[in-house]
């Protein structure tokens, strides 16, 4: 004889649901996990290539440059598959901040933030820098291709600086301190990175300094994702 599961009601969603199955709780927190798992594939992925392919310099050399070449197809997977994932967090931050502060725009932004990443990796960057080898020194052939991903890199960024100031807002709102300085500061410093290594014209200091600025930034959306995933619990 089948067991029927009975329809139960999730007390946190007011939504009907199976002992068995997912509640609608369930799939928000599975979808706020990939903010947290996003950021720590993208940074891993990277640096192991920019440690071990050939002619690569963390101290000249944007990881978007890592798309070309013969082993470019990795950071271009790289590149979807966190997108992909930043998506699906937005998906569950949208269904997370039910009303109240940045409900409506934290989601949309970075939402924005992860089809950016997806179309940088669809568009590769122009090779430049001497990276591959054989490129040439400087800026090298501008492409349509070079010019889509760094327009979606551009909005993409911008998008997510704003992301970071919206959701100050609402922390500062919920009386969280701590996340509000370290999203205003994480804005701060992302956007202030990017216009760096946009017009610092492969100079060392703005490319470490925008390194520095994408690792903060993805520690930021995993320490976010942490915490609404948190605070659904409560």
């Amino acid at each position: 004889m089948t067991t029927v599961p009975t329809p139960t009601t999730d007390s946190r969603t007011g939504s009907a649901s199976c002992e068995d199955g997912w509640t609608p709780f369930h799939v928000t927190r599975s979808f706020l996990a990939w903010g947290a798992v996003a950021g720590p594939f993208y940074v891993v992925t990277t640096l192991v290539q920019a440690l071990t392919r050939d002619g690569f310099d963390l101290t000249r050399h944007q990881w978007s440059l890592l798309e070309n070449g013969d082993l470019g197809w990795v950071q271009v997977t790289n590149f979807v598959l966190t997108g992909l994932m930043l998506v699906a967090f937005a998906v569950g931050l949208r269904r997370a901040l039910a009303g109240g502060a940045g409900a409506r725009w934290a989601p949309r932004l970075t939402a924005v933030f992860g089809a950016s990443l997806v179309a940088a990796g669809v568009f590769r960057a122009d090779p430049a820098l001497g990276f591959p080898v054989g490129a040439p020194e400087g800026i090298g052939e501008v492409t349509t291709h070079g010019v889509v991903h760094f327009a979606a890199a551009g909005v993409g960024f911008t998008a997510i600086a704003a992301a970071c100031f919206v959701l100050a807002r609402r922390f500062a709102a919920e009386g969280h301190r701590r996340l509000t300085v370290v999203s205003r500061a994480t804005g701060v410093v992302f956007l202030g990175g990017f216009l760096c290594v946009a017009s610092g014209g492969g100079s060392v200091a703005a490319n470490l300094l925008f390194t520095a600025a994408v690792v903060l930034v993805f520690a930021w959306i995993a320490t976010v994702a942490v915490h609404v995933y948190r605070s659904l619990a409560d």
